[in-house]
């Protein structure tokens, strides 16, 4: 069966996929939301990709170095033995600035014998649509087309050119490159440089991961996802992606496809939340001038997504002319969501204002700005917590009254009041504390039903949803409160089918709704431990771990029967979720 095993490799700049082949099948450059260089992943045929073949004898083995985001690929039969060392280089320059051009670095590390192999390159420039040409120049080989826009690809190797280009078998006797670049270089390439953006790339990851925050148990997936994480954020911005992928479908053979190189105010909030939590605070400033950045009006509502630059508006168009994953058309570039209005992205959003008034202490101009979007957000919740909103999966086009929603109205009134209080605008902090409670006693009122003992998916609905499960996280509801308890056992009796959960049960499954999102089973399994149902969360904890593709990524959807993993990845989401069960579990909390 055919499986998402791809190892992920970046540089807060660009990202890409490689097989467990060692097959690059996934690269937009220069930037996450460029047009893509290989596609192969979304067009076996006229994707494009960087491939190494060896014959039938050789085994393939693949892992991250430790603590990294590099991946080692290693090729072995009997005594011949090679290593592909792949990563894109980052690290601090001696003036204090990151290193981290568009480029991908293959090593190609000698071991022993006389291995052989073929390093079918073929890359496809601006989403395959023209003709890519691909020449042997001087100190490179260069792709590049003529056809509409233009876009170039620069190849540096110390092997023959015209091997390469005519996918020869080569003997490897010696360590060698590949430096596949969007730019041409300026200085001369030679593999001692190589050698060198190796090790101070491995550096740079040891010494992030040196700062993160260790727990007795789960180190190894809290650390593997939190590298994760840091993967999808933007160094130029301080925005975080949802994922680097576009169109990996949530079903084979469906039209769930969608673009996610794009910043959802939701998601990014909460890794940021939880990247903190963990010692890495840098990326939490910058996400915060990303927010003010985008945020210039006192009455601007914040928008469910932006573009990775602070793009507020995208079109989202079709490529027909590829087939899609596995067949799984359309492929689509863009992301029409920025017009969709969920009240939730304002609690999150909030929460994540709160932390950071709460760690820093802030220029009285920075102050201001932030104490400007607080008041804007608390303005926008009084005037709309009671209108219907979109849910936070965005399967229908529906519009209701959400718990969810409501929930995390009451937190963005709630971390305002607080804030308030943090700067003694004791005026505001009443005001508040006021209209927090009436959106409280509104959803105790409408959302619990009395027949099911639970919060429900909407008001006056019979259906319960995961996001509900939440509530505890965000301080609506303490673990120990016995309307809670019994929304989590309810939830597990309801939603739980063979280690994974439904978003929510209807009677008429929707095309989106007939695989599992995988960040709700980590929902579960955080809030069972809170309740004290410690042995059973860590049982559903080790079962989801090994649906993980080999290096330990997930994306965003797993197939209820055959446990392969959909969607697009790694899914940001998901991994921040993991930490969140992992840490819970790790310090065994029981109330």
């Amino acid at each position: 069966m055919e499986n998402l095993n791809y190892g992920v490799i970046g540089n807060c700049k660009s990202a890409a996929l490689i097989s467990d082949k060692g097959e690059i099948v996934w690269l937009c450059l220069p930037d996450f939301n460029s047009p893509s260089v290989f596609a192969k992943l979304l067009d076996e045929k006229k994707g494009g990709s960087f491939a190494i073949e060896v014959d039938d004898s050789y085994t393939i083995k693949q892992s991250y170095i430790e603590n990294t985001n590099i991946i080692s690929t290693l090729f072995q039969s009997g005594n011949d033995a090679f290593e592909v060392i792949d990563f894109m280089p980052r690290f601090k320059t001696e003036e204090g600035d990151y290193f981290a051009p568009p480029d991908i670095i293959r090593y190609i590390k000698y071991i022993s014998g006389a291995p052989k192999a073929r390093f079918i390159y073929n890359p496809k420039l601006y989403w395959a649509e023209h003709n890519t040409n691909t020449v042997i120049e001087d100190e490179y080989i260069k792709s590049y087309t003529t056809d509409g826009t233009y876009e170039s690809l620069y190849l540096y190797t110390n092997f023959d050119f015209n091997k390469i280009i005519n996918g020869e078998e080569i003997t490897i006797d010696r360590d060698s490159y590949f430096l596949l670049s969007y730019n041409q270089k300026i200085e001369e390439m030679k593999l001692n440089k190589i050698y060198l953006k190796l090790q101070r790339t491995k550096v740079y990851w040891y010494n992030w991961v040196e700062r993160t925050y260790r727990l007795p148990k789960y180190n190894n997936e809290i650390i593997r996802s939190a590298l994760i994480l840091k993967l999808l954020t933007y160094q130029k911005s301080g925005a975080i992606l949802a994922a680097i992928t576009t169109s990996v479908p949530k079903i084979i053979g469906g039209t769930y496809n969608w673009d996610y190189r794009y910043c959802w105010i939701r998601e990014a909030s909460m890794i940021i939340k939880i990247l903190t939590s963990l010692g890495h605070t840098t990326g939490a400033r910058r996400f915060l001038n990303f927010i003010v950045d985008i945020t210039p009006g006192k009455d601007e509502k914040i928008q469910l997504v932006y573009g990775i630059k602070g793009e507020k508006s995208f079109n989202e168009t079709t490529l027909d002319y590829l087939d899609g994953y596995l067949g799984s058309k359309p492929v689509r570039i863009g992301n029409s969501s920025f017009q969709y209005k969920q009240l939730d992205i304002y609690g999150v959003l909030m929460d994540v204002l709160y932390q950071n008034f709460q760690m820093y202490v802030y220029s009285q101009e920075n102050a201001e700005e932030l104490w400007t979007i607080v008041r804007s957000i608390a303005r926008i919740i009084d005037k709309n917590w009671q209108e219907v909103d979109f849910d936070i999966w965005d399967v229908s086009n529906e519009q209701s009254h959400f718990t969810f929603s409501k929930v995390l109205c009451w937190v963005a009134i709630d971390r305002a009041m607080k804030i308030a209080e943090k700067l003694g605008k004791t005026k505001y902090q009443n005001e508040w504390k006021n209209l927090a409670d009436k959106i409280k006693d509104d959803i105790y009122k409408k959302a619990w039903n009395d027949k099911l003992q639970s919060f429900t998916r909407a008001y006056g609905s019979e259906e319960l949803d995961a996001s509900n499960l939440l509530m505890e996280s965000y301080g609506f509801i303490d673990a120990n409160d016995p309307k809670y308890i019994s929304m989590v056992i309810k939830t597990k009796e309801t939603l739980l089918h063979d280690g994974l959960l439904f978003r929510y049960r209807v009677k008429d499954f929707s095309q989106g709704n007939v695989s599992a999102f995988t960040v709700c089973v980590f929902w579960l399994i955080k809030s069972l431990a809170k309740i004290g149902r410690q042995a059973e969360a860590e049982q559903l904890f080790n079962e989801i771990l090994k649906c993980s593709n080999h290096l330990g990524i997930f994306s965003e959807h797993i197939d209820f029967k055959t446990k392969r993993l959909l969607g697009n990845l790694p899914h940001g989401s998901t991994h921040l979720a993991l930490i969140e069960a992992a840490i819970v579990l790790s310090k065994g909390e029981k109330n």
